[in-house]
């Protein structure tokens, strides 16, 4: 999707703090982090949102969260502990319309979460 921000960072024509890329998903910082760590995955594939992934191509999901457990492997944050969570539509918080999984940890995690 040519005016898709997650998309533009997938192909590599907008600049990201990679972290973590596969043959389906790359994982680069949030540019607005609300923990010390602060990693979004997305599928390289446009998908708009949970939902249609489920749907549609429910292995994508699974690409997401196997990606988040490479990167974390060996980690503080496997010892320690972190939250994954995904934002669904607007009053789930999800501001970017791309499939997105966030890894946040390097401090304790409050619920609820707001």
């Amino acid at each position: 999707m040519s005016d898709c921000l997650f998309c533009g960072i997938a192909e590599k024509k907008i600049k990201a703090d990679i972290v973590h890329e596969s043959a389906e998903v790359v994982a680069f910082k949030d540019i607005h982090p609300q923990a010390p760590v602060h990693y979004l995955f997305i599928p390289k594939r446009h998908i708009s949102g949970v939902q249609e992934a489920i749907r549609e191509n429910p292995s994508v999901v699974e690409a997401l969260y196997r990606a988040a457990d490479e990167t974390i492997k060996g980690s503080e944050l496997e010892k320690k502990g972190y939250r994954l969570l995904i934002n669904c539509k607007s009053d789930g918080g999800q501001t970017v319309n791309h499939l997105h999984l966030h890894l946040l940890g390097g401090r304790p995690m409050k619920w609820p979460p707001g």
